[in-house]
């Protein structure tokens, strides 16, 4: 159990509250969470990501569907946290992507920092906003919404 009330957790916190693993786990922390405010989840971005290897050898670019990605798992981290939902035996799913921009490309050795929000609250159903940035400067953003739902077991 993670203690509540933290403005930052770590990758062995964040496993706790994501079923993701490597290679899909794609942020490395949660930071500034603020329940009524949102959070920032940092996805350090290595030449060592296996997506890099064909994607694309000569000139490595992070797919941007893996930028959203991110800042789904960053958006589910933050709800189950901050909810304090249990999540054993719960998986958080993606229902849409809307309005998904890429302005800039997002090359190893950036750092992202993610910038999510719930927009819209209505269990099991969330929506999310998320901005991506690498050195102050936007280079993604999209609306989505996710649902919680029962494992089958």
């Amino acid at each position: 159990m993670i203690e509540p009330g933290k403005t930052t957790l770590d990758v062995g916190e964040l496993m706790q509250l994501l079923p993701h693993r490597y290679p899909m786990l794609m942020i490395d922390r949660l930071t500034e969470i603020d329940a009524k405010e949102g959070a920032v989840a940092i996805k350090n971005v290595t030449i060592n990501e296996s997506f890099f290897q064909g994607h694309f050898p000569q000139k490595p670019v992070m797919p941007g569907v893996l930028i959203i990605e991110a800042m789904a798992q960053a958006a589910a981290a933050f709800a189950a946290y901050t909810e304090e939902i249990d999540v054993e035996n719960k998986i958080v799913l993606f229902m849409g992507v809307d309005k998904a921009r890429f302005r800039k490309p997002v090359v190893p050795g950036d750092q992202l920092r993610i910038h999510v929000r719930t927009a819209q609250r209505r269990p099991p159903v969330w929506r999310f906003e998320g901005v991506a940035m690498v050195d102050g400067s936007r280079v993604a953003d999209a609306s989505f919404a996710a649902m919680l739902s029962q494992v089958a077991g």
